[in-house]
């Protein structure tokens, strides 16, 4: 079975699935009045990045930081996430506010990822200065903080993916595995 044959279409076995989450933070989508590109994105990249088995847990929800937070301890408490990869609520508009959701949820905040995210921006989209993507860990998960667009989604994940499955393993988090010609995990702990 190839990696995109067992990755979100739930074939995998879920005993054995690594189990991802995307939310997607975004008042009209949410409500049904746009179509989200940003979860479907971070799906693509996982499914041709991840080589183990992985299950996707997908959830959209609106630009509320009580519903954000809330998503984020079902995903990772109740879901069993080990990874949670959210698109959408970064900017500085006033409804947007998964980074403070997010942050208000975490045990270890990690500045790196965000600030990688925006350095490998920033050369192409001046306002990139504006997002404020952010990452940390709770419980055995790491939480990562992206852009809605689905080009920013892509870019930032390729700037910061090597590291994930080392965050993963330190926070005591199941093996991930990845696709050495799209993503090559650094595991300096190993």
């Amino acid at each position: 079975m190839s990696p995109a044959n067992r990755s979100a279409s739930g074939q995998a076995d879920s005993a054995s699935a690594v189990r991802v989450g995307v939310l997607v933070v975004s008042d009209r989508s949410s409500r049904g009045e746009r179509e989200d590109r940003g979860g479907p994105a971070v799906l693509a990249y996982l499914s041709a990045a991840l080589a183990c088995p992985w299950q996707a847990v997908s959830r959209v929800v609106p630009d509320e930081a009580d519903v954000v937070r809330a998503t984020l301890v079902e995903l990772v408490d109740e879901a069993g996430c080990s990874l949670v990869i959210t698109t959408g609520g970064t900017g500085p508009a006033p409804r947007d506010v998964t980074p403070e959701a997010t942050v208000a949820v975490l045990d270890k905040e990690l500045p790196g990822f965000g600030e990688a995210m925006r350095a490998v921006s920033l050369p192409r989209v001046p306002t990139a200065v504006l997002s404020r993507q952010t990452a940390g860990t709770r419980g055995r998960a790491l939480i990562l903080n992206l852009p809605g667009s689905p080009r920013a989604v892509a870019e930032c994940l390729d700037a910061v993916f090597a590291a994930v499955p080392d965050c993963i393993d330190l926070v005591g988090g199941p093996r991930l595995e990845t696709v050495p010609d799209r993503v090559k995990a650094y595991r300096p702990h190993d």
